[in-house]
């Protein structure tokens, strides 16, 4: 039995870093065409842009914009990959599958808060300012 355990299962060759690319890039194309949240989370994240240029914020303002808009949409993009995963493997109700999706859109949340804390601390002063206030 210990020699059954032992055994590996056939080694997959490794890919270029050129495919390791396109599969990447599928990958986002595919959150994008299944997930709906995710195309809400561009638009907001393509919103805060807009707002960026229209209030002149600075460069650490612009900094802080992108790696939020990054993470919520990498944390979107996992989530929706770790969905399509538990239905996978679990097709019928199950309670950790509930569990598990609830966690992974729970992450999302968490990052969508701390983006729209972070956009409120950079947009407002940059809003006051620009009105003179």
């Amino acid at each position: 039995m210990t020699d059954q355990l032992q055994e590996k299962a056939p080694q997959k060759a490794r890919c270029t870093i050129g495919e390791a690319f396109r599969y990447a890039a599928s990958g986002i194309l595919k959150a994008f065409k299944y997930g709906r949240n995710i195309k809400i989370q561009l638009a907001i994240g393509l919103f805060a842009i807009f707002l960026g240029f229209l209030l002149r914020i600075g460069a650490f303002e612009w900094i802080a914009i992108v790696i939020c808009i990054m993470v919520v949409i990498a944390f979107e993009t996992m989530n929706t990959a770790l969905e399509s995963v538990v239905d996978l493997a679990s097709p019928e109700f199950h309670l950790l599958a509930e569990r598990a999706k609830d966690c992974a859109a729970g992450a999302v949340l968490i990052t969508a808060i701390g983006s729209l804390v972070v956009a409120c601390l950079i947009f407002i002063p940059a809003a006051l300012k620009l009105g003179g206030m």
